[in-house]
This record gives structure tokens, C-alpha cells and sequence, in this order.
């Protein structure tokens, strides 16, 4: 027996019983244990909304794990992950798997595959599946070892609002704690354009996290935009990548004191520190691809307020932090995982190797930053 807080406006059950008519028919609801597939249903429909009933629930649940799943607020550091290939332009599949080994064993809080750093738009669907079921492969296998959560949130991204949602849903057969919606891009959509895609994207059903990225989409999600779309149901965070700072502060001070269980996650391993010094929630990392147990490092101790030790260590990386940009991503930072001698630097078109100008770079931080 277990017992479970569930806030709600309307709550109703497979009794149909309502949140209002609860007591009434308390002992009635009692009796009947409440299975995952109905908790499913209550919490997409209670998510985001004004919380007018406090019921309590004491529940015969076979899946101890469902509710906590559900309700995972995104904070710490997660990993964009890269895509290995091989000289041909192949998938190394293999590479892959042991990447995602070495993240989980690195500590890290989660995982995202198929985002801007994994080279999505040039892999094929098939290709997208096959990386998709080794992540949750070797995910669930180091989480059984280990009795450790790593959460996995899929790149769904698209400029067509169709395949976008179709890439939500996949994202949720397949299990994943949420999925990662870019802006559309090269449409140039209207705000209202842009609230609308993100509107059909929540209704998946799916934990979704908003992407505003200017510089690969041309378009900028301003705070009165997002504020609007954080108000969907089931839209539980942004990753923050506009490089402004400022617009970083006003989603925080906006968007964030109004559901304070919207995560505000930076997209550029740089700002990571000062994000959360002013109420950011951790990183969405491309450095981590190399080195995740320093990030984890720098992540966690700015966020139990170790400021110390977080300078210490962004510091220390921010030569890297440079450097894996130098030339571009992924094409910077699997060069760094090819000097190390994790994978080929490999990359398919349109993408090329970066040039011998910035491997010395990239070298040279990495013996600055003692990587």
C-alpha cells in the first residue's frame, strides 16, 4: 500500500467519480486498486492546471515508479549526445553504445539523443530508431545496476508541425521521460505560429522541453511568447540557447515564478554557471560528450549553492567551453573525442572535419583544461 498527494481541478477515475464527489464515495473508491493507465490519464489532465483539490490516494500499484516518472521535474546536467560515424558516413552503432555507457557511468542526469549535436537532420529514420532503442537499451541496463535514474529526452524536432508531433508520440511509445522541440525553422513562423506548434505538440501527452535557439532557426521565442506556452499543459521546461543572458533572467523572473516547476535549462555550456546563479536549472551539455563527471561536478555544485567549487570548475573548463565551438558542432567537439581517442572525427554532409587552424585549438585546450 502506498500512499500518493495528487493535486487536481477535476480529478475523475474508472469509477467515475470526480474530485468533488470523492468523500462521498470514499470507501467505494477505496476498495478498487487505481492502475497506472487511469494515474496516466489524471496526470496529463491535472498538468499546468490551478489546483483546486488535494485528494488522497491509497493505492494497490504494482508500478511504484509511474508517478515519479510522471511528475520528474528536468535539473542537473544532461548530455547532447553526438552521433559516431564511420569514414564511409555510416552510423557506428557501436560507438554509439559506448558512449552512452560512458555517460551513465559518468554520472550524468540524463541523456539527449537526436538533438542538434547528433547530426538529426541528415540521419535517416530508420537510423533515428535503431540509436533510439540502444539508448534506452543501455540506459535501463545501467539503471538496473546501478539503481540510479538517467533520463532520456528525445530530440523531436521539425519545421513541419506534422512530423514534429509524430516525433512526440514517438518519443513516447518508446518510453522517453520527455521529448525536445526545436523552433521551426526557416518558416520564420509568426509568435502565434510558433504557439501553435508548440500547442499541438502538447497535446502527445508527452513532458515536452521548448528549444529556443536563434542562430539555427532564425527565430527567437521572446518571454511573452514562451510564457504562453509554458502555460500548455505538459510543457515542463526550455533550453535556453539565445546566448542573451538577459532573456535567460526574464524567463526566470516571468515564466519561472509563475510555475515554479518550469525548468530553465541552458544550451551553452558557458553560461551553465551564471544560469543558475541567477535561478536556472542545469545544462543541456555539449562539453559533457567528453567529460561528463566534470560537468556533473560543476552542474551539482551550483546548484547546492557550492559556487566556489562551480567557478573552480568552470574556470578551469571555459578554454574548452571556446574551443568546442571553434569550428562549428559536432564537428569541434568529436574532433576532442577523436584526439582522445573515443571516436572517429568523423561527420557526414553537409558537415566536414574542421580545419587544421582550429585542431590546434582544440588541442591546445584540451592540455589548458587537462582533459
Amino acid at each position: 500500500m502506498k500512499k500518493f498527494f495528487i493535486f487536481a481541478e477535476k480529478t475523475y477515475c474508472k469509477c467515475d467519480k470526480s474530485a468533488r464527489n470523492y468523500k462521498s464515495k470514499k470507501k467505494e473508491f477505496k476498495k478498487k486498486p487505481v492502475h497506472s493507465f487511469i494515474l496516466h490519464k489524471l496526470l496529463n489532465f491535472c498538468h499546468k492546471n490551478v489546483i483546486l483539490s488535494i485528494i488522497r490516494l491509497n493505492v494497490n500499484f504494482q508500478n511504484v515508479n509511474f508517478l515519479e516518472e510522471k511528475m520528474t521535474k528536468l535539473r542537473g546536467a544532461f548530455t547532447a549526445l553526438v552521433t559516431p560515424m564511420h569514414e564511409d558516413e555510416s552510423v557506428d552503432y557501436e560507438g554509439f553504445r559506448s558512449l552512452v555507457k560512458s555517460q551513465c557511468e559518468g554520472g550524468i542526469d540524463g541523456i539527449l539523443p537526436l538533438g542538434t549535436t547528433a547530426e538529426t537532420p541528415t540521419l535517416t529514420e530508420d537510423e533515428e530508431d535503431a540509436l533510439i532503442k540502444i539508448a534506452f537499451e543501455e540506459v535501463r541496463a545501467y539503471e538496473k545496476k546501478a539503481s540510479r535514474k538517467v533520463q532520456i529526452v528525445l530530440g523531436a524536432g521539425s519545421n513541419c508541425t506534422r512530423d514534429a508531433v509524430r516525433y512526440c508520440e514517438r518519443a513516447k511509445s518508446f518510453g522517453a521521460d520527455a521529448a525536445l522541440v526545436v523552433t521551426p525553422y526557416y518558416n520564420k513562423p509568426s509568435n502565434e505560429g510558433i504557439f501553435r506548434h508548440f500547442e499541438c505538440c502538447s497535446k502527445v501527452g508527452l513532458p515536452i522541453v521548448v528549444y529556443n535557439i536563434q542562430g539555427r532557426t532564425g527565430k527567437n521565442i521572446d518571454t511573452p511568447t514562451l510564457s504562453r506556452i509554458a502555460d500548455l499543459p505538459n510543457i515542463i521546461a526550455v533550453k535556453e540557447a539565445s546566448g542573451n543572458i538577459s532573456q535567460m533572467m526574464d524567463v526566470i523572473a516571468q515564466v519561472k515564478s509563475k510555475h515554479p516547476d518550469f525548468s530553465v535549462i541552458s544550451g551553452d555550456d558557458g553560461l551553465t554557471l551564471p544560469l543558475i546563479a541567477s535561478g536556472g536549472d542545469g545544462v543541456f551539455s555539449v562539453v559533457s560528450n567528453l567529460t561528463p563527471s566534470l560537468i556533473v561536478q560543476m552542474t551539482h555544485a551550483a546548484l547546492d549553492g557550492d559556487l566556489q567549487t562551480a567557478r573552480e570548475l568552470h574556470y578551469r573548463l571555459l578554454p574548452f567551453f571556446k574551443a568546442a565551438f571553434v569550428d562549428g558542432n559536432p564537428t569541434s567537439i568529436k574532433y576532442a573525442l577523436s584526439v582522445k581517442n573515443i571516436m572517429k572525427p568523423c561527420v557526414r554532409l553537409p558537415l566536414a572535419e574542421v580545419t587544421d587552424s582550429a585542431k590546434k585549438i582544440i588541442e591546445n585546450a584540451l592540455k589548458e583544461c587537462k582533459l
